[in-house]
Formats: structure tokens, C-alpha cells, sequence
């Protein structure tokens, strides 16, 4: 059985890390995608570090594709006309097309972003707008999805793209698994602001993983900012300044979205009932969940179970959560 198909374009000058990123990600999770590498000649392209890529396929292949990616390329020389041409076919066609980082100049020259909302790497925000005005360009977001064509900012906003169409495609375990195989982070929220102008966390010894990886076991407790701050060893002020610096969140959205995510989680591999998971992920009552989770997931519960949970032998209650102890 073939896999979800993905083309990706490698335009003249293309970022090798880019260009790797969506291979390494979608193929490790092996049957699931059917990935491939399209040029817009048969004589190839060179890549940005001077590799040059010429047995890839051609323009032609992305008529079969379900998905085509635009990675980061030399976007100030333009795209050939028939390139455009292709790229609007696709969307046409009701295919999803992406972008990763200033990607999003070859969408925006074939006219795919037109009234939409886009972006693209921080420093090119500002020329994206000014050159095509009939874009908004959001400059604080770290991808951008308008259904059947998406936009990610810069370089490692990529990755967070490519898990996000992953999750969107097959569900939250197996973008989560994606994320283990690559070592990276399932979920990332906040925008390009916090790389701009981030500041490194202090000194060695001052990390908070043992205290959010003690927030994990305890997610259907109600913690509050002290319960954290105290398990750190840190007044609140310090606490949250740290934990930004680390994660890029306010500690108490980061647990929101932890708990969000081990509710899906449980939604998708479990057959407990709605009460239960509200219980055990910490988000209350089931009406308080419910109306976190659709404002999070777009779609309620009950309707995410049914899209992802896939069927087959699943556990009938999850395992309790740990006793609280510091």
C-alpha cells in the first residue's frame, strides 16, 4: 500500500539542512509517507554548502503527489515560470503545498499566497510584505496553516511544520514518535520573537527538566506556579524567568499544552471515557475540557478520538498517574 506522497522541490540553491529535514522526519516513520526529491530539469540544482543534486525526478512527478514541500532556496534569483506553473496546478488540484523558511518566496511568486496569511524566516518578513503586499505576513508565529497551503518561519520552524502536518495526517502518537526517531520536540508554541533575541539559560545546574519532567507524572494534580517554583527551589519571579529561557513558554501555558497533548494521547490509545481523561490530564470537569481542547484542537474530543484513534487493541483504562511527592 503506497503512502501519503510527498514531493519535495529542491530549487537552485537550496538548503541542504532544509532540504534533509522533511526526508528525515517523514521517512522514519517508514510506510507511512512515500517520499521523493524533484528538480525543476533533468540537469539538477546545486545546493547551498556547493553539492550538486541531478539524479532527483522531475517537475512532472508533482501532479501525483498528495504533498509538495518548498524548502529554503537562493530566492532572490526568482523561480522559472514553469515552476509557478506547476506549484499552481498542484493547489488547483487540492493538493497541500508547503513552504519552509524563505520557501515562502517561491509560493508567493506563483500566487498561492495571495489573501492568505504567511510567513517566513524572521530577517525576510519585512521583504516578503514589502514585495507583495497582498500577503499578511505574520512575523510572530513559527508556521502558519491555511489548510491546504502552509508557510514555516525559520530553519528549525521546519521541523515544528513538518510534525504539525504529521499529527494533522496520521495523529498526535505517531507525530510524537516522528519526534522521538529525529530527536526533537513534539510541540512547540510561541512565536519567532523568542529567537530573535534569546537569552541562553544561566549556568549549568540551573536547568528545570527534573522539575518539568516531575510536572509530566503529576498532570492530573492541580498544580499551580508555586507547586512548580517550589519543586525547583525557586522564588516564582526566578521560576518563570528560567522557565521561559528554557522553553520559550510561561510556565503554566507549558503545562497547559502538556496537558492537551497526554489528552490526546489518551484519546487516541485508550478507550477511557471523557470524564476520565479530563481527570487525568488536569483540565477539570469534562465541559472544561472539552471547551479547552476544541479551542486548542479545533475539533472536540469526541471527533478527535474518531478521526485518530484508529481502531485495534487499546488499553481500557490508562494507568493512574503517580502519587505527588517532591
Amino acid at each position: 500500500m503506497t503512502g501519503h506522497r510527498v514531493s519535495i522541490l529542491a530549487l537552485d540553491g537550496v538548503l541542504s539542512f532544509e532540504l534533509g529535514m522533511p526526508l528525515t522526519i517523514l521517512q522514519s516513520l517508514g510506510d507511512l509517507y512515500s517520499v521523493s526529491v524533484v528538480t525543476p530539469t533533468e540537469a539538477g540544482v546545486t545546493t547551498d554548502s556547493g553539492l550538486r543534486l541531478s539524479s532527483a525526478g522531475s517537475l512532472t512527478e508533482l501532479a501525483t503527489a498528495d504533498t509538495v514541500i518548498v524548502p529554503a532556496y537562493a530566492f532572490e534569483r526568482g523561480i522559472p515560470e514553469d515552476v509557478a506553473e506547476a506549484l499552481r496546478t498542484c493547489h488547483e488540484r487540492s493538493k497541500r503545498v508547503v513552504s519552509l523558511c524563505v520557501g515562502a518566496f517561491a509560493l508567493a511568486q506563483s500566487g498561492l499566497l495571495t489573501g492568505r496569511r504567511a510567513t517566513t524566516h524572521w530577517i525576510q518578513t519585512e521583504r516578503l510584505a514589502r514585495e507583495h503586499p497582498d500577503i499578511t505576513v505574520d512575523r510572530d508565529v513559527l508556521f502558519v496553516d491555511e489548510g491546504t497551503v502552509l508557510t514555516a518561519a525559520g530553519t528549525s520552524a521546519g521541523i515544528d511544520l513538518c510534525l504539525h502536518l504529521v499529527r494533522k495526517d496520521f495523529g498526535a502518537a505517531t507525530a510524537n514518535q516522528a519526534a522521538r526517531n529525529t530527536v526533537a520536540a513534539p510541540h512547540r508554541d510561541g512565536g519567532q520573537a523568542q529567537f530573535i533575541e534569546h537569552h541562553l539559560p544561566d549556568a549549568v545546574g540551573t536547568s528545570l527538566a527534573d522539575t518539568r519532567t516531575w510536572a509530566l507524572k503529576h498532570l492530573a494534580e492541580p498544580l499551580l506556579l508555586r507547586d512548580l517554583a517550589d519543586h525547583a527551589h525557586l522564588s516564582e519571579r526566578t521560576f518563570i524567568r528560567r522557565f521561559i529561557a528554557e522553553t520559550g513558554l510561561p510556565p503554566m501555558k507549558w503545562l497547559q499544552l502538556a496537558r492537551i497533548d497526554h489528552a490526546k494521547q489518551l484519546l487516541e490509545r485508550s478507550d477511557a471515557t471523557i470524564d476520565t481523561i479530563a481527570r487525568l490530564s488536569g483540565l477539570g470537569t469534562a465541559a472544561n475540557f472539552r471547551t479547552h481542547f476544541t479551542q486548542h484542537c479545533g475539533l472536540p474530543p469526541s471527533a478527535y478520538r474518531n478521526m485518530y484513534s484508529g481502531g485495534g487493541d487499546r488499553p481500557a483504562s490508562p494507568e493512574q498517574p503517580t502519587s505527588r511527592g517532591r
